[in-house]
């Protein structure tokens, strides 16, 4: 089940995204993206960031894949962005933009420990994240068949 706060954005961007994801190859991105949703629909808001940010990178890495782009195993989003602009996949003038955007809020709000003071992480943050991921994944996977 997915939660719908903007009929725009899930008709737009979200349905678009799960529908891409569904394709053969994409079933990690699409594990993580529906489980961001999930999170997001039981407030947990830091889970959700980082499930967001997850299915990205799974995107990013199963395009890698399956056009045999060398990347780290344990790579993370801002490398294999930087492979998939390398590679044409992307404009290079798009590669900080997309790095900026889903990697730096993960890590400004869920990624590290929160420290001595109780950081509560707003709905809206949350629900940004996972417009931002369903807007990147379109982005990504429509560019990887405009490839073939």
């Amino acid at each position: 089940m997915i939660r719908v706060d903007s009929q725009f954005i899930h008709s737009e961007v979200v349905k678009p995204a799960l529908s891409l994801l569904a394709e053969e190859g994409f079933s990690g991105a699409s594990e993580e993206f529906r489980r961001a949703h999930e999170h997001y629909r039981h407030d947990r808001h830091g889970e959700a960031i980082a499930d967001a940010l997850k299915a990205l990178e799974s995107t990013l890495k199963t395009i890698c894949t399956l056009r045999r782009w060398s990347y780290p195993t344990n790579a993370t989003a801002a490398p294999l962005i930087e492979i998939a602009a390398s590679n044409g996949l992307v404009p290079e003038y798009l590669q900080s933009v997309l790095a900026a955007g889903l990697p730096t809020l993960r890590n400004r709000m869920s990624a590290h420990g929160q420290g001595p003071q109780l950081v509560t992480i707003p709905e809206y943050m949350a629900a940004y994240a996972l417009h931002l991921a369903a807007s990147n994944i379109v982005f990504l996977v429509e560019s990887y068949r405009a490839l073939r």
